[in-house]
């Protein structure tokens, strides 16, 4: 009888124990990335009140079983069921990821390396990339080699929004061209007219933006090659800040506010040509000289450009020039401007000129850009985190690792969604893995649920009950028959 009751205490407490299980599964029925737990018991310490036996050909008598008691039930195990996908909640935040595979998150906490599945991450006040509990993502950083891609080697935190990578550095304009068509009948275009004006804009070293505006006229000149209506000059007009402001005049008020001009330090070479405007200092105007040394030349049957001569770089079927601003140690680089879209088509007397950063045939080679300021971020399904920027580049900040266990189920929990390797588990080689090359992806602005199972924690909730009752009666009926004995005494 004293037997019964212990078997039946050892019963209650694997029921509880079951319990406390199932009750942690239903109340993280909710927390992403949550792995639920089972419980399996096993039966333990059997006493023998009678060996087994086997047949005796001598006695004929026949083997026996053994005779055995036992004492109560056990916890044999509970198992986390992590290699289970959890349901897929949708967030579309950049910064949520759901891992499609076996591997996990890599997080630093206290100097050290855990693992997690919940991939609800932020970026904290140093630009990490972080979980909610303060735990650093950990990756690989961009190659110094090569921008393009991240180097494999030991872990550290990605550090996404850091003051270096908030802005992409600028790019001077090599290429420009420009397009339209120049109409003959134009009567700016008289050699006596203003001409018309081709605006080109490009960049500096420093991302400063500068126009070049060029003045279109047929040549002052009445011989055969300059005079006839196929043949048009180029010469600089002015160059404009972004501000409007002429690039050769410095402008000063002094104290009593009077407004004084001065020609700056900056000239401007033209196949080099080498120009040195003239400045005004009463009302900051400026003049350059109007040499018709670059001719532009059409062809008067197709009405196609043929070439552009002039300058130190006059050569036959030359199609652009080049030009620059000029500075002792100024920002400034040579510029192609390319003529060859141009045509001269009659068009009512209208001529349309528009200049264009970039090569004729790819307007993205040689354009030259601003500094950008980063305007978003993104992780692909690679785990490489890229930053936008209003420039229009797009450069590569780093890229997420995981780590993949022998025995994932080895891991031990150690709450805030983390695991940390156990001896069962499998170590961490400090580097972790590509995602892709495990089969596995990231899947961006959604996270991974609780792969816990209502409908199945509810079942198991009913037969833990009945379980722990059942164990609770062996109780009670222990303690009548003891009570019976001790009333033979009566």
């Amino acid at each position: 009888m004293m037997r019964a009751l212990y078997s039946g205490v050892s019963g209650l407490r694997v029921h509880q124990t079951k319990m406390d299980v199932i009750g942690n599964n239903i109340a993280n029925v909710n927390t992403i990335g949550f792995k639920s737990s089972s419980v399996t018991f096993s039966d333990i310490l059997y006493q023998t009140t009678s060996a087994a036996t086997g047949p005796n050909a001598v006695t004929g008598a026949a083997g026996m079983n053994a005779m055995q008691i036992g004492l109560g039930a056990n916890v044999a195990s509970i198992t986390t069921k992590i290699t289970d996908t959890g349901g897929t909640q949708r967030t579309d935040g950049w910064s949520d990821l759901m891992i499609e595979g076996d591997t996990f998150f890599i997080v630093k906490s206290n100097n050290a390396n855990y693992f997690t599945k919940a991939g609800s991450f932020n970026v904290d006040a140093n630009g990490n990339l972080c979980t909610p509990s303060g735990a650093l993502v950990m990756g690989w950083q961009v190659s110094e080699d090569d921008l393009s891609v991240c180097k494999p080697d030991t872990v550290s935190p990605l550090r996404v929004m850091s003051a270096d990578k908030l802005f992409a550095e600028p790019e001077a304009t090599k290429n420009t061209h420009l397009s339209g068509n120049i109409d003959k009948n134009d009567t700016l275009l008289a050699p006596d007219a203003e001409g018309r004006l081709a605006n080109v804009q490009f960049y500096d070293n420093l991302g400063n933006l500068f126009t070049a505006a060029f003045r279109i006229r047929r040549p002052a000149d009445g011989d055969e090659e300059g005079g006839t209506t196929n043949n048009y000059s180029v010469s600089l007009a002015n160059v404009y800040d972004e501000k409007g402001n002429s690039v050769f005049v410095n402008k000063e008020t002094d104290e009593e506010g009077n407004v004084q001009y001065s020609q700056s330090s900056i000239t401007f070479n033209i196949n080099g040509t080498d120009i040195q405007p003239e400045v005004n200092e009463e009302t900051g105007e400026i003049t350059i000289e109007d040499d018709g040394g670059i001719i532009l030349s059409f062809n008067s049957e197709s009405g196609r450009f043929v070439s552009v001569t002039g300058g130190d770089g006059d050569e036959e079927n030359n199609t652009s020039i080049t030009f620059q601003m000029v500075q002792e140690g100024g920002p400034y680089v040579p510029v192609n401007l390319d003529f060859s879209a141009l045509t001269m088509f009659s068009q009512s007397g209208t001529t349309t000129l528009e200049g264009i950063r970039g090569s004729k045939d790819n307007v993205a080679i040689g354009a030259g850009k601003p500094v950008g300021n980063m305007s978003g971020l993104s992780i692909d399904k690679a785990g490489k985190i890229y930053g936008t920027y209003d420039n229009g580049d797009q450069l590569l900040l780093g890229q997420i690792a995981v780590a993949k266990f022998a025995n994932p189920a080895g891991l031990e929990a150690i709450g805030n969604n983390m695991y940390a390797v156990t001896q069962n588990s499998g170590s961490f080689d400090g580097i972790g893995k590509d995602i892709t090359a495990t089969g596995g992806k990231f899947t961006p602005g959604v996270l991974e649920m609780s792969n816990v199972d209502l409908a199945n924690e509810f079942t198991e909730m009913i037969t833990t009950q009945r379980g722990f009752q059942a164990n609770s009666r062996i109780i009670t009926t222990s303690d009548t028959l003891l009570e019976e004995l001790i009333n033979l005494k009566r």
